[in-house]
């Protein structure tokens, strides 16, 4: 009987990677051998290498920019380049199916793979498909997707809505723990405040503008990214973390509200956890406006508020945390309606289904 073997592919920003570290401990236990596709320096390699058992492969890749950049000449020479050595890892592994989390990396994987005739399965987390995975989409056999607005944008019977895939880890949190961790205590409600893998400025800068209010009510735990803690705000009920990975569980154990950009995998996190949150998604001028369609989709269904960016400043910035405090337990009632097992199970059973044998 052959060894069954899964490539994963998908980087550039955390999101881009935690669907497939949701996947990837299944396919483990189940003794598929396990491979990875990704950038030499990007987030993910730091992410993958981590794990036991998986072989991580690096290669060339370009950023697909929007914007006009010298960079944008050479990019085409990077994926093509990360096309060749994709072609040649799937050729010595063999794998029976890719699945792609997207992101740039992943592009010259999937022309790879479909050059291999490899089958390969997309995940798109966002409400509206990101250019990585508009220009991987021809080549895949299937996507399957986070929102149900989403396979309206994608060819008629290539994609499939299954929902959010959350990793398991994040349900073992301990109390405890995340107490120790943090220094804080079970007598005043907790606010973690976080604005993605690499941070935001700009909510970074009005946390800390704003602590003295802050932390009369309420507990502050912020996580502002690579190189941006910051001791001089050091004080009591304040604490700060560059970037979380294997204690995030026990720090979401111990929050009460949650403050975040709007990235599909994290908002779906929170929910997935009963976690009420305040949304405050990328500008346009910032993105391609991903963040802002995912925050509307929550605000409308009542698992969120969303303070828009343009539209915040010190008293917008506090009021919006109030007015969720005041409302947190018919947030939490609203999500209670919603499970995120069956996603998984899903998009693992049609892996299996679609994997060559």
């Amino acid at each position: 009987m052959h060894e069954k073997r899964i490539l994963f592919t998908g980087g550039g920003t955390a999101g881009h990677v935690t669907v497939n570290l949701a996947l990837i401990p299944y396919f483990l236990r189940a003794g598929w051998h396990v491979d990875y596709i990704g950038s030499y320096d990007g987030i993910e390699r730091e992410l993958i290498t981590a794990l036991e058992n998986v072989t991580y492969y690096p290669i060339s890749t370009g950023k697909l920019r929007r914007y006009m950049s010298i960079e944008n000449f050479k990019d085409p020479f990077k994926v093509l380049k990360g096309t060749l050595q994709s072609w040649r890892i799937i050729r010595k592994t063999k794998p029976n199916i890719i699945f792609s989390k997207g992101g740039f990396v992943s592009v010259p994987v999937i022309v790879a793979a479909r050059l291999c005739r490899v089958p390969t399965i997309i995940h798109e987390s966002d409400l509206t498909p990101g250019l990585a995975n508009k220009i991987a989409a021809p080549f895949a056999k299937k996507m399957v997707t986070t929102f149900p607005e989403t396979v309206n944008y994608i060819a008629k019977g290539k994609a499939t809505h299954v929902g959010a895939v959350v990793r398991e880890e994040l349900f073992q949190g301990d109390e405890r723990v995340g107490y120790d961790l943090t220094k804080l205590h079970d007598k005043k409600r907790t606010v973690l405040i976080m604005g993605g893998s690499s941070g935001s400025q700009k909510i970074n800068d009005i946390v800390r503008k704003n602590l003295p209010t802050l932390l009369q009510q309420f507990q502050v735990i912020h996580i502002c990214g690579r190189d941006n803690v910051d001791e001089t705000f050091k004080q009591p009920g304040y604490v700060q973390f560059e970037y979380v990975t294997d204690d995030l569980k026990h720090l979401f154990a111990i929050t009460d509200l949650v403050i975040s950009r709007a990235g599909a995998n994290a908002i779906y996190e929170f929910l997935a956890l009963k976690i009420p949150m305040l949304l405050i998604p990328l500008s346009l001028a910032a993105s391609r406006g991903d963040q802002i369609d995912n925050a509307r989709s929550f605000q409308n269904s009542g698992y969120a508020h969303v303070l828009f960016e343009d539209d915040m400043n010190d008293t917008s910035f506090i009021r919006a945390i109030h007015e969720l405090d005041e409302v947190h337990q018919e947030i939490k009632a609203k999500m209670e309606t919603y499970s995120s097992q069956r996603a998984r199970d899903e998009v693992i059973s049609l892996i299996e289904k679609m994997a060559k044998t």
